[in-house]
This record gives structure tokens, C-alpha cells and sequence, in this order.
């Protein structure tokens, strides 16, 4: 038996989209993308929604909106892909990482609280796997911190302390406390990238939820021009009867969606909730193979949220990085792909070039060296699911002590 990773769950509803954007003459961001922004923000509760090429231009083009930059400092956490912090690179502020719980993988909020100081502009927190991260703590801590911010813009005068920008790339569909992921955040950006729960091969939606005094048309509009080259009217706006005409009001950038993949995403989007289900199902009976055994998991279900189910991350007690590496060989002999989830930034030559050492980020080194990600996705029969739990239980059962 062969089991991948997580390969994209494409049906004929998607291709039959596709094919209909292809033959409309209308390839690139048109009504299809608009269209996909407003169910996005709609599904979400958002005030609007933006769809670009990818979750890192999503987080980019928020943290340019912001007037973050030079002098500015972001805080995310050291457990992540680089996707997370390298946004703040590009724009010239400083990355301040902390390291994670002891108890989960969500940020030391202890420690993000000590990191902020006049220069913090924004917090960068992840919902890693699907999983929200404590939004309640996170802006107990932001609004207690209000008296060292400095707004630099009139949106963050507007929102007046830090702000929170998450890292939502694995949680669309999640809930905390009832409420949807990509509406509590000030600002969320979300993936749909091809290994994600909902694909559009390459892609991603920023959302935001209301700011008062801030017009959300004029933001949405703004992000427009971010993501094509400040030009002031789209390809779809040029080709109307005698619409040609155009400005440039900023040498900006491009990175935005084309109907092609909005038309994907739209597809995905009709079979959305009954996907979350299933993942929710495989979640069950990983859980139920894998928690005797002393594996830790995710806690994906609680009473205080409802994850998206992106990823089934597990931790075998007391073994090594070898070990692990070891774990991960036998699993693919037996025609299983497994993943690591993630090696924290501190690791990353790129970010020991930034002057970052993983010895100050312990609990992250301790999660990464027996992490373990299982393939979870909707392509996965019961039978493969049977077979990947078999095989994990054998195998695993080797190394534990």
C-alpha cells in the first residue's frame, strides 16, 4: 500500500469550474476571485477578504498596510515554517522569536509579554495543525501593553496597541470559543496552498474584522493596488467598453490570484464542511490507536475550540532525533509518508545568519526532536487509515520505553 503525505482531494466539481473559467476567456483575477473573496469573508465572519497567490504575500501585504518597517519590531514564535517570520524581514522590521509552551505548541505567552516594548508593531501568533492558539491571552497581553505603543499610521493609531496578524495558514474552518478563525484576529491569513485542507494549487485570503474609523473599502482597495504593481484599475476593470485608462500610484508589487485558482477554490469550498468532517473522523480514530500509547497529539476538539484538522501531529515520548529519523525510514518502507512539522526557525541557516541561536529556544528543540507528522487528508480510505495506524503501533511500539 501506497499512502501519500497529503495530496490534493480534487474532484469533478473543481475540474468542471476550471474547464468553465478556461473557456470564459477570463483567466486571471476576475469575477471568479472576487467572487471566492466574498464567500471567504462571508464563511468567516470577516468584514472583507483578499485573495492573492500565496498565505506569505496575504501576511506581507498586512504588515505593508500597517506602515511597518525599519525600526519596527514583529513577534512570532520560533516553532513554525519561515513563511511566519520571513514576512517581517521583507519588510525591514525586526523578527523577535519566542520559544512555545511546555504544555502545547502555542507561543510562551509569558515571554511574549516580556518581548514587547515601544518598538513592537505586531504579534504574529500560529493556529499550527488547525488548532486556534488562546486569542483571549493574546490580547489580554497586547491590551495590557497599550501604554508603550507607538503608532506610526492611522490604522495602528486607529487600533491603538499591537497589533495581532495570524498565522491562520492552517485553520480555515477552525473555531475558538464558537467564534470563526479569520475574525478575531485583527488581521488573518490563510493557505491554500496545494498540501492544504482547501487548495487552490498556490494561493491565500487575508481577512480582517472591523476597525472603527477605518473604512473597509478603502483598505480592501489599498491591497488591491499592494498586490498589482499600484496600478489603479484591475485587467477585468481596463477591459470595460472604453476603460483603458490607468495610473500607477505606487512602484508596488504583484501577487494576486487568478480565476483559474479561484475557480478551484470555489469548488473546494462546495465540499468544505463535509471534508472537515472527515478529517474530524480520521482525528478520532488516530486518537483512539495512538493516545495508549502515551504518543502525544494534538488536542484538535475541546470545549474552548474546533480545529481544521490540518495536521495529525504526534510526539514519541523519549526518543532522539535519530530515533525519529529512524521511525520516519521504516514508515516509508512500509509505503507510508510522514513529515516533520516543523524544524524551528533557530535550526534554519537563514535565521542563525539573523543571529539566532536555538539553545535560547528549549522547548521548541525538545518538540522538534520526537515530532512526528502522520498523513492526514481526505483522500485516505478507512483501510488506509487502518494500515497507517497497524504499521505506527508497530513501529513505534520499538522505541518506546
Amino acid at each position: 500500500m501506497k499512502i501519500q503525505f497529503s495530496p490534493p482531494d480534487i474532484s469533478s466539481i473543481e475540474e468542471s469550474l476550471v474547464v468553465e473559467a478556461l473557456k470564459s476567456g477570463w483567466i486571471t483575477t476576475g469575477p471568479k476571485t472576487k467572487e471566492l473573496e466574498l464567500k471567504i469573508a462571508k464563511m468567516v465572519g470577516a468584514s472583507r477578504a483578499v485573495c492573492l497567490n500565496s498565505q506569505t504575500a496575504c501576511a506581507e501585504l498586512a504588515l505593508r498596510l500597517l506602515g511597518i518597517g525599519k525600526d519596527d519590531e514583529v513577534i512570532t514564535t520560533a516553532y513554525t515554517y519561515t513563511a511566519t517570520a520571513s514576512v517581517i524581514d521583507h519588510v525591514g522590521a525586526k523578527i523577535q522569536l519566542v520559544d512555545v509552551q511546555e504544555d502545547s505548541f502555542e507561543m510562551n505567552y509569558d515571554q511574549l509579554a516580556q518581548k514587547i516594548n515601544e518598538r513592537t508593531k505586531a504579534v504574529i501568533p500560529v493556529d499550527l495543525g488547525g488548532v486556534p492558539c488562546d486569542y483571549d491571552k493574546i490580547f489580554e497581553i497586547v491590551n495590557s501593553k497599550k501604554h508603550l505603543f507607538r503608532p506610526s499610521n492611522d490604522l495602528q493609531k486607529a487600533i491603538g496597541r499591537v497589533v495581532v496578524l495570524a498565522d491562520t495558514a492552517h485553520a480555515l474552518g477552525a473555531t475558538f470559543k464558537g467564534q470563526p478563525v479569520g475574525s478575531i484576529a485583527d488581521f488573518s491569513a490563510f493557505s491554500f496552498h496545494a498540501v492544504k485542507n482547501l487548495t487552490t494549487a498556490e494561493g491565500g485570503a487575508l481577512t480582517w474584522k472591523k476597525i472603527d474609523g477605518i473604512d473597509d473599502e478603502e483598505l480592501y482597495k489599498m491591497l488591491q493596488l499592494f498586490s498589482l504593481h499600484g496600478q489603479s484599475k484591475d485587467a477585468f476593470a481596463k477591459m470595460q467598453p472604453g476603460s483603458w485608462e490607468y495610473d500607477i500610484v505606487g512602484t508596488w508589487y504583484k501577487c494576486n490570484m487568478t480565476d483559474i485558482l479561484a475557480a478551484m477554490g470555489l469548488g473546494q469550498l462546495q465540499r468544505y464542511s463535509g471534508m472537515l468532517e472527515r478529517r474530524k473522523e480520521i482525528i478520532g480514530k488516530y486518537d483512539q490507536a495512538f493516545k495508549p500509547l502515551g504518543i502525544e497529539v494534538l488536542s484538535h476538539y475541546t470545549d474552548r475550540h474546533q480545529s481544521s484538522g490540518h495536521l495529525y501531529i504526534t510526539r514519541v515520548p523519549n526518543i532522539t532525533s535519530e530515533q525519529r529519523n529512524q521511525i520516519i525510514y521504516e514508515m516509508a518502507e512500509q509505503g507510508i509518508s510522514c513529515n516533520v512539522h516543523y524544524k524551528p526557525l533557530p535550526l534554519l541557516t537563514a535565521y542563525k545568519n539573523l543571529g539566532f541561536d536555538i539553545k535560547d529556544y528549549p522547548v521548541a528543540y525538545k518538540k522538534f526532536c520526537n515530532e512526528i507528522t502522520l498523513p492526514l487528508h481526505t483522500c485516505l480510505t478507512d483501510e488506509n487509515v487502518d494500515y497507517v495506524i497497524e504499521k505506527y503501533k508497530a513501529i513505534v511500539s520499538k522505541y518506546i520505553k
